[in-house]
């Protein structure tokens, strides 16, 4: 069973909140030593290739449970980023408040990403309700790294499935990103582009024909990386339930 970690002082938490946060942070992460399973822990790398450096082994659903607990709280959320702990750091997912989040903040979270699903789990669960959520998608989409790349396709799919209503500009614009990040060949980034592409064609008929047709470019492009990402999007895009949806 991992050792449970004090986690280090955040210079960012005001003096008087610091005993409150810390205490609480101490809980969370007994609460994780008392829910982890050797099991799930196993699980994560073996079976869904999460390499978390610093894992208990706790259920997705337990997470959420104690983050109902909890409630929202910023100074929390910051603090239980600092321990470095994969399930600490989901749970600052759910317990962040989004519209205290600034650009600083998810600029430094995005380079701690250390495994696919912190990554996914923040930009689905937080960045994308964010208000600089389409700033980051632009700045990490022509970032080097694999995860902040990454970070900037799964934040654009978490959009595209999660607003409601709004112009369909942006998405369009993005399309552009979509297929400068195609010949990018590295799994985490090619299958998160995969993922935007086929969440923008889920939005409407102008998006689901916009979409399809970088579908069907890519699918003929000479990069392998563009190639998969085009058919993988094109299963997805020309599924009869789809069209149906969006002719309704």
């Amino acid at each position: 069973m991992p050792a449970k970690t004090k986690p280090a002082p955040n210079k960012s938490i005001p003096k008087s909140a610091r005993p409150a946060v810390e205490d609480q942070v101490e809980s969370a992460l007994a609460w994780f030593e008392q829910h982890a399973s050797k099991r799930i822990r196993d699980e994560m790398k073996t079976r869904y290739g999460i390499t978390a450096s610093k894992a208990y082994g706790v259920s997705m659903a337990n997470i959420q449970l104690l983050s109902k607990q909890l409630g929202p709280r910023h100074e929390l959320a910051a603090a239980l980023w600092e321990t470095g702990w994969y399930e600490a750091r989901t749970l600052a997912a759910f317990v962040e408040e989004p519209e205290r989040v600034t650009q600083t903040q998810m600029d430094y979270w995005c380079r701690d990403f250390d495994n696919w699903a912190i990554c996914d789990t923040v930009c689905f669960k937080l960045f994308d309700r964010t208000p600089h959520a389409w700033r980051k998608v632009t700045q990490w989409s022509n970032k080097p790294d694999e995860l902040v790349k990454r970070a900037a396709f799964a934040l654009l799919a978490s959009l595209a499935l999660h607003v409601k209503g709004g112009p369909e500009e942006p998405f369009l614009e993005s399309l552009s990103l979509i297929e400068r990040a195609s010949d990018d060949d590295r799994n985490f980034v090619k299958k998160a582009v995969s993922w935007a592409l086929r969440a923008i064609g889920t939005r409407s008929r102008t998006l689901h024909e916009a979409a399809l047709t970088l579908a069907q470019q890519l699918a003929a492009a000479p990069s392998g990386s563009a190639r998969w990402i085009g058919k993988d999007a094109l299963k997805a895009l020309t599924k009869p339930a789809l069209i149906q949806k969006l002719t309704k």
